[in-house]
């Protein structure tokens, strides 16, 4: 991150955070007001016209899916079976940021919810191999209303305006939220003088659209199975300015009721045993990353717009790519149908078992960069999430 010529003016100084979350504290720090006890929960179809009608999806939140034991034994399994190959990712991408980045002043940043656990398993990886423990701040992002920069503000006052952020996410899906940091990086620095890498750190990049990824298969990464139980017990990010003032944090609901079916610490110890195993050969494939930069092709929107054209679907924010997003449509949304690139690929079994939950119709689309699609409901007009 550098400074122009201007003098840095971050405004006035940010009230700290009041703790949230179900992480031990030295995990991560999350920079959000807890807006607990206020009811902004709204039902599927309720929230969806809401959505489709143009109001923000930041203005109220889903009810949370309350999963079935078989779903939750379906988690676990596939949290096991998988394991390695996550951590394998985790090393990956945690390499491609201690080789451009150093260790020295590096501050992680993951985008609530879906970053948190992963800028976790970054966090723990970086401290076992390389003895340094990174500050992991984890805020909000909203797109049509950009970045916290309140959040941002708070992270600079307290590492100076030097320090390195580096954002991470879970996944890509059609790079929305790429574009989204980037303007709001532009914007943060037209304010403030100061500008920040949009680079973004994911596990995935299926979307074709990071140069920071530990693969590009769009495979199941098992925290996409859940909502807040596995995400710190955290609720979506809310930005309201009733609820939200200008020196607020973006808000979200801390579900302390549901500690005792809380799985973030499971995910996150289920990773870190393969960390030391898998690291030759993550060091390896991030050094051939270094020498051999990936292409940025965002060849992703060019199967969404496919699939856009096929459906006869005038709004492209209704098709979510990826098994990350499909599972998102499935847990919250008003599906329409669903497509898969075949229906024997192993990451779409919790796909296909919520579908089926659901009664909603799953179609073969063969070729995709994705595992699936998630293509919700039409309702007539208005933005979609």
């Amino acid at each position: 991150m550098e400074t122009d010529n201007r003098n840095t003016v971050l405004g006035p100084r940010i009230a700290p955070p009041v703790p949230m979350g179900s992480y031990p504290p030295s995990d991560v720090t999350f920079l959000l007001k807890d807006l607990g006890g206020v009811p902004l929960e709204l039902g599927t179809a309720e929230r969806e016209k809401a959505i489709q009608s143009g109001v923000s999806y930041s203005e109220m939140l889903p009810v949370e899916y309350q999963p079935t034991e078989e779903y939750i034994g379906l988690f676990r399994k596939t949290l096991q079976e998988s394991a390695a190959k996550v951590a394998r990712a985790v090393a990956v991408v945690s390499e491609r940021i201690v080789a451009r980045r150093g260790t020295e002043g590096t501050v992680l940043v993951s985008l609530a919810r879906a970053g948190t656990p992963v800028g976790v398993l970054i966090r723990r990886y970086i401290a076992e191999m390389y003895g340094a423990e990174l500050p992991h701040y984890s805020v909000s992002i909203i797109r049509g209303k950009g970045l916290d920069l309140n959040a941002i503000r708070y992270i600079l006052q307290q590492h100076g305006a030097g320090a390195k952020l580096q954002f991470v996410d879970g996944w890509t899906g059609k790079g929305a939220i790429t574009r989204v940091l980037s303007e709001s990086c532009k914007d943060f620095y037209s304010r403030y003088g100061v500008k920040l890498s949009n680079d973004l750190a994911v596990l995935a990049d299926p979307g074709h659209c990071s140069e920071t990824f530990g693969t590009r298969e769009d495979y199941l990464i098992p925290s996409a199975c859940l909502n807040s139980t596995v995400s710190g017990l955290l609720s979506r990010t809310v930005q309201r300015n009733d609820l939200t003032g200008p020196e607020d944090f973006h808000g979200a609901k801390f579900y302390k009721e549901w500690l005792d079916q809380d799985y973030s610490n499971v995910f996150i110890d289920a990773i870190t045993p393969y960390f030391t195993s898998v690291r030759e050969g993550a060091v390896a494939v991030a050094r051939e990353m270094e020498n051999s930069p990936p292409e940025i092709s965002w060849r992703g929107m060019r199967d969404i717009t496919a699939l856009q054209e096929h459906f006869g679907i005038d709004n492209i924010n209704l098709i979510k790519p990826g098994v990350g997003e499909t599972t998102r449509v499935l847990l919250r949304r008003v599906p329409w149908k669903i497509i898969v690139d075949t229906r024997d690929n192993p990451n779409l079994r919790h796909i296909l078992l919520l579908a089926e939950e659901r009664d909603v119709p799953v179609e073969e689309y063969p070729g995709l960069a994705y595992s699936c699609c998630g293509i919700i409901k039409p309702l007539g007009g208005g933005e979609a999430e």
